[in-house]
């Protein structure tokens, strides 16, 4: 049986910590240590290792580890998945499908309430189990956890707000029905970076339409998605329309599979990469299954000689370091006019060694927590690396950090050009890199040069170029003198290689909506 004694033990034993912000490099050979203790205790009854299907906690025949990526340290073991456990969710899901589509909006709307309720309650524990397993600051973590319960919050409003129309032909006799019905079951698959928000983004609209869900969530932050399985169930969420089913790296592949090509299965919601996207939209395209995809974003962040500098500054720390710059929406490429280049430059590095301290999540004061693994420091590395050798000026950082393991210095380079790979790949990672402009109209055609379109930020004080550049950008989603753009009242998605579709909002439950036309004759 899956087991989580190790995170358990962590939140009993409680090492003193060092100042925040400061490290000294361990002597060679020795292990880091892990804080996932933090202050307090944990409910016990939240940390769960097994697979939850119709609305029972049930092992499977192996099992994967879940790692602190702070530390390094094992902190349990989960159900490792694969095809038979999967089939059996995907019909757990679909009988329950039966009775959940005919469940009133009103009692839809009270389970999701109470849901929401729970979360709250509980939220300081599921922020430390982000934590433990994501590695980001406990108050990001906790501000993720509220961020998560509001999708529950608004979606339990929606679920009452399901409209259809009455339209009148040409014909007297007749009237047209519009009626809007749930498209089903839904695959819900997850990534580590949010691993709460994205479950609740995505299932909070499903349910509320009357849809029931398999979640496949990532597998470096499982625990997250069977602590809302287990809220899910104390809310009295009916057994089968939410299931989880964890699994490892080796069998993602054929989970996935199973997902996209179950005839059971009517929809899928995926968030993650391109890359990945593009296969699970084969898969789903052999039996035609409505798909949402947020995909990979490589935001553009331009800054034009008219912006307010500080302002622009504090926009920038916003949007590229939250989560060690490990978001899709989160700023990858600077482009700064000439005539407040430098400005601009000298004020971030300023801000970034002023305000960003590096170390584990749960030590109080760290801003920026470790990476997801060894390869991400990779990726990170490799393009400092490369835009160096081609030419960029390291301004700060520019190296893994002195505490070792996941960790990376948050760094800013100048002088980059557009042949880079932090300009032409997703960085995901805390690195800035500046890119100097003249004009405007070349500013907007670097940004739109990209294969994706997640979302774009630019600061200005210009009416007239404001709505040029919010018009022109080819993304999902603009911030405007904005660095944080998300907002569970309003649409969130991309366009081009970034996805199809929208979460949130009144938007998002049409995603799992079915419309149908009834000819209604004989008036």
């Amino acid at each position: 049986m899956a087991t989580c004694f190790l995170l358990r033990s962590f939140w009993a034993a409680r090492p003193a910590l060092p100042p925040p912000g400061r490290f000294r490099p361990e002597p060679a050979g020795t292990p880091r240590r892990s804080y996932a203790s933090g202050p307090g205790g944990l409910h016990a009854d939240l940390l769960r290792g097994d697979s939850f299907v119709g609305g029972r906690w049930l092992p499977a025949p192996a099992t994967f580890p879940v790692y602190d990526p702070a530390s390094g340290a094992k902190l349990g073991t989960v159900a490792d998945c694969g095809v038979p456990e999967a089939r059996a969710a995907v019909r757990a899901a679909y009988d329950a499908f039966n009775s959940w589509k005919g469940v009133s909006v009103k009692e839809r709307s009270l389970l999701l309430r109470k849901w929401y309720d729970l979360m709250i309650q509980n939220k300081d524990d599921l922020a430390k189990i982000i934590t433990a397993e994501s590695g980001k600051p406990l108050k990001e973590a906790q501000g993720e956890i509220l961020y998560s319960a509001l999708f529950l919050e608004w979606f339990s409003e929606e679920a009452r707000r399901i409209y259809g129309d009455i339209i009148y032909t040409s014909a007297k006799d007749k009237r047209g029905l519009v009626l809007k019905q749930p498209v089903g079951v839904a695959a819900i698959i997850t990534p580590w970076n949010f691993p709460s928000a994205m479950i609740t983004r995505k299932v909070g609209a499903a349910l509320a339409a009357g849809c029931t869900v398999v979640v496949k969530p990532a597998e470096d932050t499982p625990y997250s998605a069977l602590a809302l399985a287990q809220l899910a169930n104390q809310a009295g969420i009916p057994a089968g329309v939410y299931n989880v089913i964890p699994c490892s790296r080796n069998k993602a592949k054929e989970v996935g599979e199973v997902l996209c090509t179950d005839p059971l299965v009517s929809k899928i919601s995926f968030t993650g990469s391109t890359a990945t996207g593009k296969i699970l939209l084969h898969h789903a395209a052999n039996s035609v299954k409505r798909v949402s995809m947020e995909l990979g974003g490589l935001a553009p962040f331009i800054v034009f000689d008219s912006a307010n500098v500080d302002q622009a500054v504090a926009g920038a720390m916003a949007s590229k370091f939250r989560n060690a710059g490990q978001t899709c929406v989160c700023s990858n490429r600077f482009l700064v006019q000439r005539g407040i280049h430098d400005s601009f430059v000298t004020k971030f590095a300023e801000a970034m060694k002023k305000s960003l301290r590096v170390g584990n999540g749960f030590e109080e004061g760290t801003t920026q927590g470790p990476l997801i693994n060894e390869k991400a420091v990779e990726k990170v590395e490799k393009q400092v690396n490369d835009a160096v050798a081609k030419g960029a000026t390291v301004v700060t950082g520019g190296k893994r950090h002195q505490s070792g393991g996941n960790f990376f210095e948050p760094t800013l380079l100048s002088n980059v050009t557009r042949d880079m790979l932090c300009i032409t790949e997703e960085t995901f990672g805390p690195l800035a890199p500046v890119i100097k402009f003249d004009k405007e109209e070349e500013a907007v055609a670097i940004a739109n040069a990209a294969e994706v379109g997640l979302a774009g930020y630019f600061y200005s004080q210009d009416p007239a170029q404001i709505w040029r550049v919010a018009e022109q950008l080819e993304v999902g989603m603009v911030g405007v003198n904005e660095g944080l753009i998300s907002s569970v009242e309003c649409p969130f998605g991309g366009v081009k290689q970034s996805g199809l579709g929208r979460e949130g909002s009144k938007y998002g439950i049409d995603e799992y909506l079915e419309v149908k036309y009834v000819c209604y004759g004989g008036l």
